[in-house]
């Protein structure tokens, strides 16, 4: 199974989050932050979006700023994905 994204919408991975502090402090998952950087997965097809056109600007493969709170996270299989709109990544990091 895939997920392809539609009209403005970006599947994203997220990167593995340190579970170590820089002090050498193990870290509870649930003290961790929530990553801010993913790599793309899967770009939908832009196009007219709520009566304005949208061209994707992200391709599969780019590592991207997303802001902190966007998205829904969705697990396929033992893989989690969050898909997100366009307008919700910052940054793309080069």
């Amino acid at each position: 199974m895939t997920l392809k994204p539609l009209g403005d919408k970006v599947v994203l991975r997220f990167t593995q989050v340190e579970e170590t502090s820089k002090g050498g402090i193990i870290l509870a998952a649930s003290a961790q932050e929530k990553p801010q950087i993913a790599e793309v997965i899967a770009v939908g097809p832009g196009g007219i979006v709520d009566g304005k056109e949208i061209v994707m600007q992200v391709k599969c493969g780019d590592k991207v700023i997303l802001n902190k709170y966007s998205g829904t996270e969705v697990k396929l299989g033992n893989e989690e994905y969050t898909v997100a709109k366009q307008s919700d990544i910052l940054a793309i990091v080069e």
